[in-house]
């Protein structure tokens, strides 16, 4: 007999939600959220995540309705956590009595016991192997291909929640407006006349080293007379200062001058931005700025922006293909056609 997804069949008046990742990942969930707020639009959501993720949960308080910190597991590598704040938290949750749990953590060889603790009267998520229907618990099979929002959409999917697209967001508050023009750094600037360089990630072992972004950035401001600004946390100050260093063209360093928030409003208004992969190009994406994204050693088919023609992402671990990155620059720039043909539905990666 057939039996309606689990999101069709329950009156559910509470979800929470488990992804405790940094911010590019957290982004990627973005479109997973979407589609559960639509699928029970009258449920409370909580999101359980990462301590720094409570400005997340505020910027997409459309889709998440409270938050609730996590203050790490021994087996996550990200954020390790003593047991006693472990076993605090299990209890603060539990006392919650959440209808459901849903896991968006990724395959849950780790996340799922950390769910299961959760107390909720059902469970939901990802597993390795073989579906899991049984005691209010229904796990599906992890998709090892896909882009990740996609990925985390098929879940959704599968629980019986509309489609409602896999693009991201990025809302802006006024909050990010004022930020910005209090900064100052947006006077000598006009909206569509720059390009930004984000030259830092989490990673620094996968930057794309800063004599090709100066390379990049001089030819680019040069053929197009655009402003280069160079963005970035604080830790990523010696990467553009040798950036800048190696350029003929003087760029605007906003380096650390601005939160996420501040630095997307500075986004929003670019004609391109060029960085690694890390963070920055997921708000690109959220506000649909048009970006080349070099990648070294991480998954690209996961990582990589569902929007493959704005979003152009070049693999270029040893280096090399400064070429590739100017090509694909100047055509987002100029508007013209990308240089291979479109395949299976998909623009490829280059």
């Amino acid at each position: 007999m057939y039996r309606r997804p689990l999101l069709q069949r329950l009156d559910l008046p509470s979800v929470v939600v488990f992804r405790a990742r940094q911010l590019g990942d957290m982004l990627c969930a973005v479109p997973a959220l979407r589609a559960l707020r639509a699928a029970v639009p009258r449920a409370r959501i909580a999101l359980v995540g990462q301590p720094w993720a409570r400005q997340f949960a505020d910027r997409f308080d459309a889709y998440v309705d409270e938050f609730i910190a996590f203050p790490g597991h021994p087996l996550l590598s990200e954020q390790p956590a003593p047991q006693e704040a472990l076993t605090h938290f299990y209890t603060t949750v539990c006392l919650r009595q959440f209808a459901l749990a849903l896991q968006l953590h990724g395959s849950g060889d780790v996340s799922n016991d950390i769910v299961g603790g959760f107390g909720a009267q059902a469970m939901a998520g990802f597993c390795r192997g073989a579906p899991v229907v049984r005691n209010g618990t229904v796990l599906f099979p992890y998709p090892d291909v896909g882009a990740e929002p996609e990925r985390l959409l098929s879940l959704l999917a599968q629980l019986g929640a509309p489609s409602t697209g896999a693009h991201l967001e990025f809302p802006l508050s006024r909050d990010d407006e004022d930020e910005w023009r209090d900064s100052g750094l947006g006077k000598t600037l006009v909206p569509g006349e720059y390009l930004c360089i984000h030259p830092g990630a989490r990673k620094r072992g996968t930057c794309w080293p800063t004599h090709l972004f100066a390379q990049v950035g001089d030819c680019l401001a040069r053929e197009f007379g655009l402003q280069v600004v160079l963005t970035g946390a604080a830790n990523d100050a010696g990467l553009t200062a040798d950036v800048a260093n190696r350029m003929r063209h003087t760029p605007l360093d906003a380096t650390a001058a601005l939160s996420t928030g501040a630095l997307a409003v500075l986004l929003r208004d670019a004609r391109l931005l060029i960085c690694n992969d890390t963070d920055v190009s997921h708000i690109a994406a959220g506000l649909g700025l048009k970006s080349i994204v070099v990648f070294g050693t991480a998954d690209i088919a996961r990582w990589a922006p569902v929007d493959r023609h704005t979003h152009r992402c070049i693999w270029d671990p040893a280096a090399e293909r400064a070429h590739v990155v100017l090509r694909h620059a100047r055509a987002l720039l100029s508007g013209t056609a990308p240089s291979r043909q479109r395949s299976v539905g998909m623009w490829p990666y280059w």
